[in-house]
Order: structure tokens, then sequence, then C-alpha cells
């Protein structure tokens, strides 16, 4: 009989299945365009000329380019922030999300396509079976001051992580931890290999407990583990575990890898 551990495993299974496959998830994504790269301002394949314009991108749309801005036909100019999530970028041309984003200084276009062929192709996520002794009690220790560590990330290029304490729990009877980052919300986000990255499951994976209680307890459902977003489309600049985050076992639970993959 499952247990309701297990019960609210299979809801989140399915509901993160069903949220990667959106029309605007990690499936669509197409291209990650850095206008840095883009000579003139033109991106092969998205309409109208795009610019970096200090804290801003610059674009410039004409009629003929069927873009629209705010649900709104765009002829002309107009300043551009980045925007938050797909869902909420303020360019669209046609069904395409067309996402300004901002990394490091850097301004890049990504566009969202629900016709994308790994929407298509997608079959679900392949994940080992639940296992409740993957479901442990941890300690979140703070450091004193956050702190950032160069991380090599999917694209090959070097990127600061941000990292604000250490993630400890205890599995066979040993403390292992992982460097993790707080989120706005308190909640936390680790990147992690462990012994069956790049055989049994993808070559590391992402880790994202609820926020601490006021003692530092925190429940790490290792069979929660997930998929990075560079899993689903390469166009993803996921960063790849900092020192210290690779665990020394067999870590069999949680999210392996896109089904047929």
């Amino acid at each position: 009989m499952s247990t309701e551990a297990e019960k609210d495993w299979q809801a989140w299974r399915a509901e993160r299945e069903r949220s990667v496959s959106r029309p605007s998830g990690p499936l669509a994504l197409t291209g990650t365009h850095w206008l840095a790269d883009q000579p003139g301002g033109r991106i092969e394949g998205v309409p109208g000329r795009w610019a970096e314009d200090g804290d801003a991108v610059l674009l410039t749309a004409d009629a003929q380019d069927g873009l629209s801005l705010d649900g709104v036909p765009l002829v002309g100019e107009a300043r551009l922030g980045a925007d938050a999530a797909p869902e909420t970028s303020r360019v669209t041309h046609g069904d395409r999300r067309l996402v300004v984003l901002r990394r490091e200084g850097l301004w890049a276009v990504r566009v969202f396509d629900p016709h994308s062929e790994a929407l298509r192709a997608f079959a679900g996520i392949d994940a080992f079976p639940y296992d409740a002794r993957w479901r442990l009690t941890g300690r979140f220790r703070p450091y004193e001051q956050g702190r950032t560590v160069q991380v090599e990330n999917a694209d090959g290029r070097e990127r600061g992580l941000g990292l604000g304490g250490e993630l400890a729990f205890t599995v066979d009877g040993a403390e292992h931890t992982l460097q993790a980052a707080v989120e706005a919300d308190g909640s936390l986000w680790a990147v992690l290999a462990d012994a069956t990255s790049g055989t049994e499951s993808y070559r590391f994976r992402f880790l994202r407990p609820p926020a601490p209680a006021a003692d530092g307890t925190v429940t790490v459902d290792l069979n929660r583990t997930l998929l990075p977003p560079c899993a689903f489309a390469d166009h993803f600049i996921c960063p790849f575990p900092p020192p210290g985050n690779t665990l020394p076992f067999a870590l069999r639970a949680g999210e392996r890898q896109l089904s047929g993959g």
C-alpha cells in the first residue's frame, strides 16, 4: 500500500511532466541568442532588430515583422527589460514567445516555440522508483556571508554560482553535505552529481528542498531530485556541480533522464 509521502511524490511526478511539457516549458526552447554575437541586431529566424541599449534592449520592428508587444502589433521601437519567465514575455511572434534575458551583464533573446521538435517527441521522464529511505531530515547551515564560486556551465563557459550555506544529511550512518543556494522565497537549490551520473542518470541533477525551519532542519527528499533544464534543451546554460557536490554513493532516486534517452 502506498504511503501518503509516496502518493505526494506520484502527484509531484505528474505535475512535473505537465510543467515541462507546457507550450512555454523547457522543451519549447529552440534558441538562446546573445545580442553581442548578432551583427547588426539581426537574429536568424527571429524578426525585428534587437540591440543592447544600456540597461535595456531596444527592439525595432516593421509591420511585416509580425511582432506583438503586450498583445498589440509592434511598429516602431520599444525598450525592453528582462522577462521574469517565458509566460511573462512581452514580445510574441505568432505563438512563439521571445524572451529577453540578462545574464552577467549580457543580453540575449530566447525563443520558445510550442511546436518544437522536443515537445513533439516528449514521452515522459524516467525516474527511479520511490524509496522511503531517501526521504531524510537534514540541516541547513548558512554561511556567515554568501559566497560565489566559479563553475563550468553547460555551454562550456565558467560563471559565478552564488551559495548561501551547506545542506547536511546522513545516509547509512555517514554525514554528507551539499553546498546550496538560497532562493528569494527561502527555499534551497543544490546542483549535484553522484555515482550514477552519466550512466544510470543524467550527468548532474538539481535538488530543491523547501525553506528550512527556524532551527535549520529541512526535509531532504532525494526522491525529488530533478533533471536540469539543459536535459530538455541544449540552449539552456545550466551550472555544473560546484566542488564538493558530488556524492560518493549511487543515488538511485529521483529523475533519471528523458524517456527514450
